[in-house]
């Protein structure tokens, strides 16, 4: 046991490290290069570059994927299955439902818009996230049964993706625009964007590491767990609307960001063995580094020019997937 927390540490140690030197990259990564971090006293633009949108970009790009590490971490630990990511209870479909109905009210793209407009679609995303994963829960009749509850997420995400396809047919000027959201961009992460993830990020995360026990409980089985005491109903309840949260929170700022709260849990594993509480920090700084890491990719590979992040993420998170189902099943790696 011993030796897995010093693992642990190290890890956590690796990660904070690979975090500090992917902000620093940050702030010289876009479409005007290093010119900007070299000429910061010379050049006021240059300083508005960099503070106004690269560094809040990166701190964002940080904290989203923190955020969806940390879900996937509590999914896969609620549902007892390595395959479970934050997006299982129709999450995306309801965001991108949220999204599209307040695009083709407001009839402007979702990273274009400023002040309350920008405020109206982030908080269409937002509750159309939170409102699938409710319907789940109310279709499923509560938290108690796992497998009726996987099965209405399938539903609940099947029938509002269709929903959402209506829309989009309806509004065809809209469609352009949708896709910003549906491939995923940090683009346009502000500074209050970063503090209100920054604190769902600590509230979601002190909440998950105080229910690791809860977690450590059912991964021996529901069984096992009820013999510890543990009311599971309104634990996993809880766990289910903490990562609903994070969920909401982070695709609301920066759209579908595919594989990152899938593949981080499992890179974690494959690399140290440990308790839940270890395992969701780990998932959240494993996350970031993902999301930020892809990020940087994105800017950089065609400069000026950027790539969706979502697509980058989906290509190298699934070529990760991929490899570590040729090597071993995903069962021994969760």
């Amino acid at each position: 046991m011993n030796a897995h927390r010093l693992h642990s540490r190290w890890l956590a140690l690796a990660l904070l490290l690979a975090s500090l030197m992917l902000l620093l990259l940050g702030a010289g990564v876009g479409s005007t290069g290093w010119e900007s971090v070299w000429n910061l006293r010379a050049d006021p633009l240059a300083w508005q570059i960099v503070r106004d949108i690269r560094l809040p970009r990166t701190l964002g790009a940080w904290l989203a994927g923190a955020l969806l590490g940390l879900a996937g971490a509590v999914a896969q630990g609620v549902f007892r299955n390595p395959l479970a990511d934050p997006y299982l209870l129709g999450s995306a479909s309801g965001a991108s439902l949220g999204v599209a109905l307040s695009m083709a009210a407001l009839g402007a793209s979702p990273f274009a818009l400023q002040g309350l407009l920008r405020l109206g679609i982030t908080g269409a995303a937002f509750a159309g996230a939170a409102g699938a994963v409710l319907l789940t829960l109310v279709l499923a009749k509560g938290a108690h049964d796992t497998l009726r509850l996987l099965l209405a997420g399938v539903v609940v995400g099947v029938v509002l993706g269709a929903a959402s396809s209506m829309v989009l047919l309806l509004t065809p000027e809209i469609l352009q625009s949708m896709q910003s959201f549906m491939l995923g961009s940090t683009a346009f992460i502000g500074w209050d964007a970063c503090a209100l993830m920054a604190a769902v990020l600590a509230a979601v995360l002190l909440a998950a590491w105080a229910l690791g026990r809860v977690l450590d409980g059912l991964a021996l089985g529901e069984a096992t767990a009820q013999s510890l005491g543990l009311p599971l109903a309104p634990l996993r309840l809880l766990l289910i609307l903490l990562l609903a949260l994070a969920t909401g929170t982070a695709v609301a700022q920066c759209g579908l960001i595919a594989f990152v709260g899938l593949a981080a849990p499992h890179l974690v594993r494959s690399l140290v063995r440990a308790m839940h509480r270890w395992l969701l920090l780990l998932s959240a700084g494993m996350g970031a580094v993902l999301l930020l890491g892809a990020d940087l990719l994105a800017r950089w590979l065609v400069a000026p020019q950027e790539l969706p992040v979502g697509v980058l993420t989906a290509v190298l998170g699934g070529s990760y997937l991929l490899w570590l189902m040729h090597r071993r099943p995903l069962q021994e790696s969760a």
